[in-house]
């Protein structure tokens, strides 16, 4: 079993019984965050990019739980090193094991937030599920290659106008065929304003399962 949690924006905690990983832990700050970041626990931080709403307290969360940091080489120069903080960094198409299993990373089309960085979206395997975090991206048909990887959760962004929209966000979710679909990266502020339900409801109607995650709820995988 897995327990997926969702903290707001792109925000979501994945806990095995083992091992808890925070993904993108954007909480000072986020209108929407379900969480302090004083409140959080965890084994493993990974960060997808540098732009403040993903990279948020990672930072204070590894220094204060002593957390393992994940993210890409370059972002780890430019952000974590230097900072007495555990370390783990990789790059696009690898994997990375852990005890809890292994973590890959996958490319994403979007700004770094720091120079000479790049993006990524991660695939985590752990627990027996395979969950797939985009990370802030636009709609590319490298997706397609994620279908192979039998995903059991999709955490997709729907806001538009810095990510993809709900209809490149839903012609995403049919490349990859994930066995859940959860919208994310929306409603935290004007600019990304979406409904949530209506992504579901569209996702039905070409025979896909889909879920909304209110800030601070919980599924089982």
């Amino acid at each position: 079993m897995v327990k997926l949690t969702f903290l707001g924006h792109a925000c979501f905690v994945i806990d095995d019984g083992t091992a808890k990983l925070i993904v993108d832990p954007f909480l000072t700050g986020n209108p929407a965050a379900a969480a302090a970041p004083e409140e959080i626990e965890a084994d493993y931080v990974f960060v997808t990019h540098g732009h403040g709403d993903h990279l948020g307290d990672a930072v204070q969360i590894a220094e204060r739980t002593g957390a393992v940091v994940c993210t890409s080489v370059d972002l780890a120069e430019a952000v974590f090193n230097g900072k007495g903080l555990k370390v783990e960094a990789g790059n696009m198409g690898g994997w990375i094991r852990f005890p809890f299993g292994r973590a890959k990373f996958f490319q994403a089309i979007h700004g770094s937030g720091a120079p000479g960085t790049l993006s990524s979206g991660f695939v985590f395997e752990i627990g027996g599920k395979k969950i797939y975090h985009a990370g802030d991206t636009a709609l590319m048909t490298d997706m397609q290659l994620l279908e192979a990887e039998h995903i059991d959760a999709a955490l997709l962004p729907i806001g538009d106008y810095y990510t993809m929209g709900p209809e490149d966000a839903l012609r995403a979710a049919e490349m990859i065929k994930a066995g859940l679909t959860i919208p994310m990266h929306y409603n935290t502020f004007p600019h990304i304003s979406q409904d949530g339900d209506a992504f579901v409801s569209a996702l039905a109607a070409e025979g896909l399962n889909g879920a909304v995650l209110k800030p601070g709820e919980s599924l089982e995988l």
